[in-house]
């Protein structure tokens, strides 16, 4: 199962003798009854079946961090990374550190971090292909990387950033709590490895000896209260009442005074000088998303009004499905979603899984979003089809399954981005921004597919109401967000402050852009036969669409733990692929984009060697495989 040597040292080995009943949330630190304990199961470590002997085994486990311990080794770091195989840009383990106060007053606080094994994992009912376990054994969230696809959403909704998605491998993996060796009475390698007798493991709420505290949060710490994390600190030092981030996030945490937590509030460490980064912006790593997000709600808002406007009996949308454009739209809008959902495809580490997409329909708002555009995508083709043959009761039966399945998809698209670990997207301006884009996007459609043939002005007006209603929708979420984030505090403060920054010059582009698109829409109601106008109105829409949709992503802040200097730090991770410094693997930075480089190596491959070598690199290319830039 696992081998213990005989020279392990004496406090490699758990030492939990009695334990507590209920942890410091109220929930039970006994995750199993006595008869589940006599039918127990193996965890199969190692092809070994036997089960291991230790008499905690159904009892919840949990770190503890004393941080006035914690020197900032890394040891923990390099113990788990070894044990694991994991490459340098991958840690399940990371150490981080905030700091206060000036010289000779100064204070680092080092924090050592993994996977926290919560009472309630979002990451298990966030991940759609059924990746994570809880375990009764130990209470261990356990993560296969075989079943996973690599969306990435688990890493999305852990306040913690414990799942690690490896952009080379395609897929994500975690923290394990080394079963392995809890099996045979061990420690986990990390806390074995501790150099300031900092980090301790053992049954969650037994505190260590020669300890004092036990406490649930310290600063630089996110928020407990969104999973219930099974870590516990002591931190008994007197902190500064102000602690600094030295990664790029724009955060500080602020003491209260009345019940002596931290709060994180906003670090304008970068000033209040606007800037472009136009390239980040547009070439981010969630463009898929953009493009995904807004092809399927422009096509669903057109289906939803053509669909229900024709069975409704609105003369506007029957005129439309009679016209001879109706036959072109149709076929604009399969192939606009088709694009939106092949990026979205492509998007995943491993695409060739796209179909474990469906595995947690139960908890998961990712499958959710997956079956119902899924649905509405198999209507939309079975309703193209019979149309085309004018089989009008088939037609309507599938117009019928496509009025569930959209209005299903948009829903739990916009329920997927409620995440609490994300308070930027965390707002009912989610909702506003997705529904007013099916209409404003889905009228706009419709228009520019009736452009030459016999519109009438009532069809213009109508199509250019539902644009204007978008359009309104949008700018009162807008606002309202605008106004909550300003006055607010936290990693959603510290959203608006970057979008007032960093992107500060498109961010004032793409207001402007919605005001002159608002504004064009009023004039169409007038003159609903303006080509010109219809011209104008398509160009800012779909520049301001694009622009705000890839400030959605941009701007997301996530409540995570802090990094260090060239660690977990976005910051040095852009400077490090903008100088070429991410091409050594022991700077611990991976290319997002790294079959670009392997691609590189195929093309030097083919020039240089046998055709044999250039098939077997083109083989790792479309499997995904463990890459190696060059």
């Amino acid at each position: 199962m696992f081998e213990v040597r005989s020279d392990e040292p004496k406090y490699a080995f758990l030492w939990d003798k009695e334990t507590k009943a209920k942890n410091l949330y109220g929930s039970s630190i006994e995750l199993a009854s006595e008869a589940d304990k006599l039918y127990g199961n193996s965890l199969n470590i190692n092809g070994d079946d036997a089960l291991g002997d230790n008499p905690n085994r159904y009892k919840q486990h949990g770190f503890y961090l004393n941080a006035d311990n914690c020197i900032g080794c890394h040891a923990c770091e390099a113990a788990c990374s070894e044990k694991n195989d994991n490459p340098g840009h991958i840690s399940f383990r990371s150490v981080g550190f905030v700091e206060g106060g000036t010289y000779p007053e100064y204070q680092r606080l080092n924090i050592s971090m993994a996977c926290n094994h919560c009472d309630d994992p979002v990451c298990l009912k966030g991940c759609p292909t059924r990746a994570y376990t809880k375990y009764a054994e130990y209470g261990a969230v356990l993560q296969d990387p075989d079943i996973c696809f690599g969306c990435g959403y688990c890493t999305w909704v852990c306040p913690y950033n414990a799942p690690q998605l490896d952009p080379v491998k395609g897929e994500v993996s975690k923290c394990n709590m080394c079963v392995d060796r809890l099996e045979v009475g061990l420690k986990p390698a990390c806390v074995a490895a501790c150099l300031g007798n900092a980090l301790d493991f053992g049954v969650i709420e037994n505190v260590p000896e020669n300890r004092e505290e036990c406490k649930t949060e310290i600063p630089g710490f996110p928020t407990t209260d969104i999973t219930h994390p099974n870590i516990r600190f002591q931190q008994s030092r007197q902190t500064k009442r102000e602690m600094t981030r030295t990664d790029s996030m724009p955060l500080k945490y602020h003491k209260d005074e009345d019940n002596g937590k931290y709060k994180p509030v906003v670090d304008a460490k970068k000033g209040m000088k606007k800037h472009w980064n136009w390239k980040p912006l547009l070439l981010a790593h969630e463009s898929s998303h953009v493009m995904f997000t807004l092809a399927t709600q422009a096509v669903v808002g057109a289906f939803v009004m053509l669909v229900l406007g024709d069975f409704a009996g609105i003369e506007t949308f029957t005129a439309v499905m009679s016209s001879s454009a109706f036959v072109p739209l149709l076929i604009v809008m399969n192939a606009l979603l088709t694009f939106g959902l092949f990026k979205l495809n492509m998007h995943l580490g491993k695409p060739h899984r796209f179909y474990r997409g469906f595995y947690n329909l139960r908890h998961s708002p990712v499958s959710r979003e997956i079956a119902g555009v899924s649905l509405f995508y198999t209507a939309l083709l079975g309703y193209t089809f019979f149309s085309l043959f004018n089989l009008t009761a088939l037609a309507n039966i599938f117009g019928v399954i496509g009025l569930i399945g959209g209005p299903v998809g948009m829903f739990y698209m916009y329920k997927l981005y409620r995440i609490k670990a994300r308070p930027f997207w965390d707002h009912w301006q989610t909702a506003t921004s997705f529904i007013g884009t099916c209409l404003s996007l889905g009228g706009l459609m419709i228009a520019l597919v009736l452009v030459g043939s016999d519109v009438t002005a009532l069809t213009g007006t109508v199509l250019a109401g539902c644009v204007l209603v978008g359009l309104l929708l949008e700018a009162t979420g807008h606002i309202a967000h605008a106004k909550d984030l300003s006055t607010g505090e936290g990693e959603g403060a510290a959203s608006w402050y970057e979008q007032n920054t960093k992107y500060g010059w498109p961010y004032i582009i793409s207001n402007g852009l919605l005001g002159l698109t608002i504004v064009l829409a009023l004039v169409i109601l007038v003159n609903p036969l303006s080509l010109i106008t219809w011209l104008g109105l398509s160009i800012t829409l779909l520049a301001t669409a694009f622009i705000r949709r890839s400030l959605f992503f941009a701007l997301v802040i996530p409540t995570t733990m802090p990094g260090a200097f060239f660690w977990k730090n976005k910051g040095f991770e852009e400077h490090a692929k903008e100088t070429g410094l991410a091409k050594m693997q022991q700077v611990g930075v991976a290319y997002e984009h790294h079959r670009k480089f392997k691609l590189n190596e195929l093309i030097e491959t083919i020039k240089t060697t046998s055709m044999k070598e250039a098939l077997q690199q083109t083989k790792s290319i479309f499997v995904w495989g463990k890459v190696k830039p060059n």
